[in-house]
């Protein structure tokens, strides 16, 4: 059975993104999920001195041991001002200290949302850009656009959209 790393790029207990990711993660048929919750990866800010006198943390290595095992990632990203938040950026530092290739050249459906119009659009675009250079295959993106209107009791309720992201977890499933 293959296995599918999931995160959701936000610290937020109520985190849209966390509930976009379950949706998806339900789409998918025969895998093992293993969904990684960025609260229980509470870490120093990556700087090289604190690398140099304390080493990488454990609980990094455990991390990158499990995306070693991985057949595929489903990360759905939150925006901060355009960006990742810094809780995600953080674990990529401290990630990319062990392994550059973060995500080994396996297949990645990378998602965001937003409670605006644009869905999390300007992070997609970096990160599509941005994460093939630390090893994604990003088979394809997703962006739920004003989250409020378009997702209500645990599913997207836009036909169009609920559509377009099936037809993506498909691809990604045959890619896998």
């Amino acid at each position: 059975m293959k296995k599918i790393i999931t995160i959701a790029g936000s610290n937020s207990q109520k985190s849209i993104n966390k509930s976009l990711l379950n949706y998806t993660s339900s789409l998918l048929k025969n895998v093992e999920l293993i969904t990684i919750d960025l609260n229980d990866y509470v870490l120093p800010i990556y700087g090289v001195d604190y690398e140099t006198e304390n080493g990488i943390p454990v609980v990094i290595k455990r991390l990158d041991e499990l995306i070693d095992k991985a057949d595929g990632f489903i990360i759905s990203l939150a925006e901060h001002n355009g960006s990742y938040t810094a809780v995600f950026k953080n674990i990529i530092d401290w990630l990319s200290r062990i392994n550059m290739k973060i995500w080994r050249e396996k297949p990645m459906l990378l998602m965001a949302t937003s409670p605006g119009s644009r869905g999390g659009t300007t992070l997609l675009k970096s990160a599509s850009a941005y994460f093939p250079f630390m090893g994604a295959k990003i088979t394809d993106t997703f962006s739920l656009p004003s989250f409020y209107d378009n997702f209500n009791n645990a599913e997207i309720v836009d036909q169009s959209l609920k559509e377009d992201i099936s037809n993506k977890v498909n691809k990604f499933q045959t890619i896998i």
